[in-house]
């Protein structure tokens, strides 16, 4: 009986932190894209600087990721950080590439939030899954089966026909959503690309956060000037208000936030949750913002969300089959041997 209990118990807590670790992913991530869209395009504070803001949030998450390197040195019993050195010339060569990547993807996605609506936005970005299939192919030389190669399918249909009913509004922007799609590949270069890169870092996510951050803060500088961004700031009229930094502060720290929950949410769950988290949560996201901003849209329009959403989910669960079967079969091998 008390065995019992104590099973029963133990399974509980479990799935309350569980809940606790989704929520907070979900909440982290919408705030997010809340709080930088308000400070890109609100009436009220309308920065127009997107790759300015990108800048700053490297600095804030470079500058936590620092802190907590010193704290772990001299508090090793309260704080942990892995040790590195991120101005090693060796280190910073073979971490370029990837840096390099890392700006282009949220300079690129903080680009596409500066032009298109935030109900819009899981649409514009939603070819990841694609351009992974395709990389995937490119670059490793790795098939991708029939079963997922249709459910990329029907996710390049539903952003087809995503854009198709956003056009037909005053909102729709073709650079946000060409930023859109240019991050989305970004994206699924990164996440490529990192696998390679963690073997440099001696698998310390926390570690290429850190680097990565540090590195985008020097070459987000020559985008910022390209992009006609200082003029913007020296004519912003809040560029010295207290509130101004606090919610640019607020930003960054959301964005540090986020990776920290990604990796929680997975440490807790696993890829596959989090995937399957991270599409509901999508759907989520479109329906706060179309109510936040009282947007009104068609039928057509929430069935692309629908056809997206679902096949983003189906691929999902197809890869996992894919990888529970292979995993099955080299099991079998073993035994055989």
């Amino acid at each position: 009986m008390y065995q019992n209990l104590e099973e029963h118990n133990r399974l509980v807590n479990k799935y309350l932190k569980i809940f606790f670790v989704v929520a907070l992913y979900w909440c982290t991530s919408i705030l997010t894209v809340f709080v930088n869209k308000h400070l890109l395009s609100s009436d009220t504070v309308n920065l127009g600087a997107p790759l300015f803001m990108s800048w700053y949030q490297c600095v804030v998450s470079t500058a936590i990721c620092f802190c907590m390197s010193r704290l772990s040195r001299r508090y090793p019993s309260v704080f942990t950080f892995p040790e590195g050195n991120p101005l090693d010339i060796d280190t910073f060569r073979k971490l370029l590439p990837l840096s390099v990547l890392y700006t282009l993807m949220i300079g690129a996605n903080n680009l596409s939030l500066s032009f298109v609506t935030v109900a819009f936005y899981y649409i514009g970005r939603s070819l990841t899954t694609v351009f992974s299939v395709v990389l995937t192919y490119v670059i490793l030389r790795q098939r991708t089966s029939f079963k997922c190669l249709l459910c990329c399918a029907a996710i390049v249909v539903g952003f087809w026909l995503g854009v198709d009913q956003e056009s037909l509004t005053i909102a729709f922007s073709w650079r946000g959503t060409i930023f859109g799609v240019l991050s989305s590949l970004a994206l699924a270069m990164y996440s490529i690309q990192t696998k390679k890169a963690l073997s440099y870092v001696n698998q310390e996510i926390w570690l290429l956060s850190y680097y990565n951050n540090l590195y985008s803060m020097l070459l987000f500088l020559p985008l910022i000037i390209l992009n006609g961004e200082l003029g913007t700031l020296l004519a912003y009229q809040h560029f010295w208000a207290p509130w101004f930094w606090a919610a640019m502060t607020l930003s960054g720290f959301c964005g540090f936030a986020i990776g920290f929950v990604t990796a929680l949410e997975i440490k807790v769950t696993s890829p596959l949750t989090h995937n399957i988290s991270g599409t509901a949560k999508a759907c989520a996201q479109t329906v706060i913002a179309t109510q936040y901003y009282n947007d009104v849209r068609s039928a057509i329009w929430w069935t692309s969300n629908i056809v997206v959403l679902l096949a983003s989910a189906a691929y999902t669960r197809v890869k996992q089959l894919e990888m529970l079967q292979q995993h099955q079969q080299r099991n079998a091998a073993t035994l055989k041997a």
